[in-house]
């Protein structure tokens, strides 16, 4: 099991703590460190079973100073979150062939 994580980020922490009570193991991944590549997030939105735009945070400032109104196709939003990790909903919790979004934390229940 992998988390796309910020340890800044209130939801991630506790998406993190919630996992760990659970006694699931875990590769904590800072994504803002350590980005994921444009092949890792088409996969990681295929095991979201989601686009890219469905993941984009919008109320981060990069998104409303370069972003905000304009139509962009899968593969620009892709091209985005790689250049500005931030974008990136937070956390993401991969396991096998399944991912979800812990928003709220309880969301990775789902797939432990």
């Amino acid at each position: 099991m992998k988390i796309l994580h910020n340890p800044r980020c209130t939801k991630s922490r506790q998406t993190l703590a919630l996992i760990q009570e659970k006694s699931e193991d875990i590769s904590i991944i800072e994504y803002l460190k350590t980005p994921p590549t444009r092949d890792e997030l088409k996969d990681i939105l295929k095991k979201l079973d989601m686009n890219a735009s469905q993941i984009i945070r919008k109320g981060e400032t990069i998104f409303k100073e370069s972003f905000k109104g304009k139509d962009l196709t899968e593969d620009e939003w892709l091209d985005a979150m790689v250049e500005f990790p931030k974008l990136i909903e937070r956390p993401i919790v991969i396991k096998g062939d399944k991912a979800v979004i812990g928003r709220p934390p309880e969301n990775v229940l789902e797939i432990l």
